[in-house]
C-alpha cells in the first residue's frame, strides 16, 4: 500500500498514544544521557506501578460512566489497617488479604450508594474521600505503622526474574483487568452502561449490580496499590495517597478512556501512567522545579482532553 493511500487520520487515532510516547522518550533521551538506560527504565515502571494499578481500577470505573475520588484515601486506610493487622501478630499475607476484602468492601459501599441511592458518583466519593481519610487517622491516631514484617518489604522491593515485584504486580492486574473488561459478559456489561445506561437496562443487564461492581473493583485496586506502597515505604502512612486520585484519572484520561463512558481500555491506561511516568522522570533528570512539573502535568491532561473531544466529534 502506497504512503498516499494510508488512512493517516485512522493510523493517530489508533496508535497516537503510542506514537506521542516515543517521541517523549526520544526526546529525553537527547536531553539526558541518564534516561534511556536499564536502571532508570526500570525504575520508571517500579514508579508508576501504584498509579497503575489505582488507575486500572479507575479505568473499569470511568467506562461504566462513574469516577472515584476517593481510592487515595481508600489506599490509605486498607494500608495502615493490613499494616496493623500484620504488626499485631496476625500473618502478613493473611493481613493483606484482610485489607484487600476491605478496600473491596469499601469500593462497595460506594457502589451501593451510586447505583441503589441514585446519588451522583462524584458526591458519594467525594464523601468517601473524607471518611476514609479520617478513619485512617483515627486507627492510627495520626501516626504511621512501623515494624513491619518482610513479607511488605518483598512485596515493594523483592524481584523476580531480574524485574521488580511491583512491576510484575502491576502487569498482572492489567492482563486480569484487561480480561474481565473484553472477554467476560460482565465487561460487555460495564461498556454497555457506559455507552447508554437506559438502552443496556432495557436490553436485560442488571445495571446497578455491575455499577455496583465497578466501584468494588477500584476498592480492591486502591487496597492494592496500598500493600505495593507500604513496601515501598517499610511503613503505613496515614497521610499517603493524597492527590493519587487525579494521578490516577489523569492516566485514563490521557489513555484515551472517554470520561463519558463507553469507551477505553486498561493498555490505554498504561500508556497514559507512562507518559506521566516519563515526563516526570525527565523533568527530575532535567532538574525541573517541581511546581513547573505540576504546570506541565496539568497541560498534558488537558491536551489529552481535547484530543478526546476532538475525536469524539469526528466519530459523531
Amino acid at each position: 500500500m502506497s504512503l498516499a493511500r494510508v488512512n493517516w487520520r485512522e493510523v493517530f487515532a489508533r496508535f497516537g498514544l503510542v506514537m506521542a510516547l516515543v517521541a517523549l522518550i526520544v526526546i529525553l533521551s537527547l536531553l539526558s544521557d541518564r534516561f534511556l538506560t536499564t536502571s532508570n527504565v526500570v525504575n520508571v515502571l517500579r514508579q508508576i506501578s501504584i498509579n497503575a494499578i489505582i488507575a486500572c481500577g479507575m479505568t473499569v470505573v470511568i467506562i461504566g460512566r462513574g469516577i472515584d475520588l476517593s481510592v487515595g484515601s481508600l489506599l490509605a486506610l486498607t494500608g495502615v489497617v493490613g499494616a496493623g493487622l500484620a504488626v499485631g501478630g496476625l500473618p502478613a499475607g493473611l493481613a493483606v488479604l484482610v485489607a484487600m476484602a476491605l478496600g473491596t468492601a469499601l469500593g462497595t459501599f460506594n457502589g451501593l450508594f451510586v447505583a441503589y441511592a441514585g446519588i451522583a458518583p462524584f458526591i458519594v466519593t467525594l464523601a468517601g474521600l473524607t471518611i476514609f481519610r479520617g478513619a485512617a487517622l483515627a486507627y492510627t491516631d495520626g501516626r504511621p505503622i512501623t515494624g513491619l514484617p518482610s513479607f511488605f518489604m518483598t512485596l515493594g522491593y523483592g524481584s523476580f526474574l531480574g524485574l521488580p515485584v511491583p512491576i510484575w504486580i502491576m502487569l498482572a492486574f492489567l492482563l486480569v483487568t484487561h480480561v474481565i473488561l473484553r472477554f467476560t459478559a460482565l465487561g460487555r456489561a460495564i461498556y454497555a452502561i457506559g455507552g447508554n445506561e437506559e438502552a443496556a437496562r432495557l436490553s436485560g443487564i442488571p445495571v446497578r449490580r455491575v455499577q455496583a461492581f465497578t466501584f468494588a473493583y477500584s476498592g480492591m485496586a486502591a487496597a492494592l496499590a496500598a500493600m505495593v506502597l507500604t513496601g515501598r515505604l517499610n511503613s503505613a502512612q496515614p497521610s499517603a495517597g493524597v492527590m493519587f486520585e487525579l494521578d490516577a484519572i489523569a492516566a485514563v484520561v490521557v489513555g484515551g478512556t472517554s470520561l463519558f463512558g463507553g469507551r477505553g481500555g486498561v493498555f490505554g491506561t498504561l500508556v497514559g501512567a507512562l507518559i506521566i511516568g516519563v515526563i516526570n522522570n525527565g523533568m527530575n533528570l532535567l532538574n525541573v522545579p517541581s511546581f513547573y512539573q505540576q504546570i506541565v502535568k496539568g497541560g498534558v491532561i488537558l491536551a489529552a482532553l481535547l484530543i478526546e473531544r476532538l475525536v469524539a466529534t469526528r466519530r459523531t
